[in-house]
């Protein structure tokens, strides 16, 4: 059974192995939206993400009843290194079934924990069901990554450490996917302090966790799509979901571009890295859908930090164009000598910094005796790129922006 009792006794198993990790005040957030707001880093928690908690915890309640054979998961992210880490910890064999689409990256991180890795499957479904067969053939224990009641207990002990730093929080904004971090952490809140608002926020990619909360019941969805792979959960899980509808308060969703700006966000201004998933609850309080009174004190759980690094590349080069710090030209120019220094002469002038340039005079687009100039440009705003704008047209340089 999940109740505080339960998720008291998690953390005395896992507190003498993962991160107590920091709940820091964040001023430029604070500021920005009118609360008080403080992030709970779980992206510095050991293997980067809160998972280590409740997969830790399932393994130690294994082992403790006597149960020392093989576990086995399904994850193409943070929950296998959770278990990998865990099983190493209590020296026993895991294995973990990752799609075959799984990143390199991702393999070896969890070949380096000491899992056995299986690829199968075109996505996690088919890699689920294999894992399941796969634990039944070799009878090991399947850990699943949320609907299991001493993974909840185990991912419940964020708001234990939550509540240790801040008594006097109002409100908790938490990452949903299949539901079992808020799960947990709904039920220590209410059991502890029952008039924290716990806000429940995902990715409008993946809504089945949100349609299912609106509608009161389980709904599934067909595909999902979001760069917050973390929560990327296709189906609604009715064992997380009773507990989400008794103690959700709020339930609220944020689009790619709204994740996309609070990870270069936190990136930039609090300094912090975090993955999609972490980021969501960041991403609501910036679009201003935390309905909450002015001066709140507001705790928002960051849940973990491991970003692919292309993704990362992707995010701040689409950030730096939708803030306008940087522009994409195509410039047509007469081919001769002296035209591409008189054009570049313009951006000198008026301070565009060039960090990419490209001249093409072979292109069948192309009049005979032209050519096109690909320039990046970084730029200090709208004002500055209206100014760009204007000196091309000035000088007779035909040109087209890219976004």
């Amino acid at each position: 059974m999940l109740n505080l009792n339960s998720i008291e006794k998690a953390y005395e198993r896992v507190s003498k192995v993962v991160h107590r990790t920091p709940f820091a005040y964040a001023p430029t957030l604070s500021e920005l939206s009118g609360y008080e707001v403080y992030l709970k880093k779980e992206n510095l928690q050991r293997t980067g993400a809160f998972k280590l908690r409740g997969a830790f915890n399932r393994i130690a309640a294994l082992v403790e009843s006597g149960q020392k054979g093989g576990v086995v998961a399904a994850s193409a992210g943070n929950h296998a290194q959770g278990v990998a880490f865990s099983a190493k910890h209590f020296g026993i064999d895991a294995t973990i079934v990752m799609p075959e689409s799984t990143p390199l990256t991702k393999v070896q991180g969890v070949k380096e924990l000491g899992a056995n890795v299986i690829l199968h499957g075109a996505n996690y479904d088919e890699a689920y069901a294999y894992a399941v067969t796969f634990g039944k053939e070799n009878a090991y224990n399947f850990v699943h990554p949320f609907t299991d009641e001493e993974v909840m207990a185990g991912q419940g002990t964020v708001t234990l450490e939550m509540f240790k730093e801040r008594e006097d929080l109002d409100a908790m904004v938490v990452p949903v996917g299949g539901g079992g971090l808020i799960s947990g952490m709904s039920v220590a809140s209410k059991a502890l302090r029952p008039e924290v608002k716990v806000i429940a926020v995902s990715a409008e990619g993946a809504p089945a966790m949100k349609n299912s909360y609106d509608a009161k019941k389980a709904i599934d969805t067909t595909s999902v799509r979001t760069i917050a792979d973390g929560i990327a959960v296709r189906d609604t899980s009715p064992v997380t979901l009773e507990y989400i509808l008794k103690n959700v308060d709020a339930f609220e969703s944020v689009c790619e571009d709204e994740i996309a700006s609070a990870i270069l966000f936190l990136l930039e201004k609090q300094k912090v890295l975090v993955e999609g998933a972490g980021a969501v609850g960041v991403a609501a309080l910036l679009h201003g859908k935390l309905d909450l009174p002015k001066g709140s004190k507001v705790g928002i759980v960051l849940s973990g930090g491991n970003i692919d690094v292309t993704m990362l590349s992707l995010i701040i080069e689409k950030g730096l164009m939708k803030s306008d710090r940087k522009m994409k030209l195509m410039v047509t120019l007469v081919d001769k000598p002296g035209a591409l220094q008189s054009f570049t002469q313009i951006l000198t002038d008026i301070g565009a910094n060039i960090v990419q340039i490209g001249y093409d005079r072979t292109s069948i687009d192309l009049e005979f005796g032209d050519a096109h100039v690909s320039v990046s440009l970084e730029t200090k705003g709208k004002e500055h790129q209206a100014l760009i704008r204007q000196k091309l047209k000035e000088g007779g340089f035909p040109f087209k922006e890219e976004h």
